[in-house]
């Protein structure tokens, strides 16, 4: 390279610095942002809730799991039968507290697979009435037999999105 390539080079790269270092650069001041409180009249339930499900006149406990996508209910007694073409299964719930009990006879929604550390395990969805608090509703439930759990139903994202937070340090605070 040549001095005057150098030279040039040098010249250029100074004339460039210093328009960068004349044009005034605005003085930025960050504001301190306030947390943004969220507003909701969402109740605010335990990690273990009273469940109905009607007609039966006695709730069952269930464990509210904030990580499970699906509910779940214990049923007892699972029969599969045909009705009109479609799927449907007859199961039993038995209130494990106070030994109520009912059948119930619903149509087939879908199967689901609920995975466990060492295995799959496909179980039946169906609708159910259930009562939450104050609100009678419909929800998907799926079917096994959870004689091994502590509690009879596990309520998920599926019913808790919108109408509940969770506070893990309370319980039963749904009549």
């Amino acid at each position: 390279m040549t001095v005057f390539k150098k030279i040039f080079i040098i010249l250029t790269g100074i004339t460039v610095l210093s328009s960068c270092q004349s044009s005034p650069q605005p003085s930025v001041i960050p504001a301190i942002q306030k947390p943004v409180l969220a507003t909701h009249n969402l109740p605010i339930i335990g990690e273990v809730e009273p469940i109905y499900f009607p007609p039966m006149k006695t709730p069952v406990s269930a464990r509210i799991d904030t990580g499970a996508e699906q509910s779940s209910l214990d049923a007892d007694n699972i029969k599969y039968f045909e009705r009109d073409g479609e799927k449907w299964i007859s199961f039993d719930l038995i209130n494990r507290e106070s030994g109520e009990r009912y059948n119930f006879k619903k149509e087939i929604e879908r199967h689901t697979n609920i995975k466990r550390i060492h295995l799959t395990e496909k179980r039946p969805v169906v609708k159910m009435d259930v009562k939450f608090g104050d609100e009678t509703f419909t929800a998907n439930f799926s079917l096994a037999k959870r004689d091994k759990f502590e509690y009879q139903a596990l309520i998920g994202r599926n019913i808790l999105t919108g109408r509940a937070i969770v506070d893990t340090s309370i319980a039963n605070t749904l009549h």
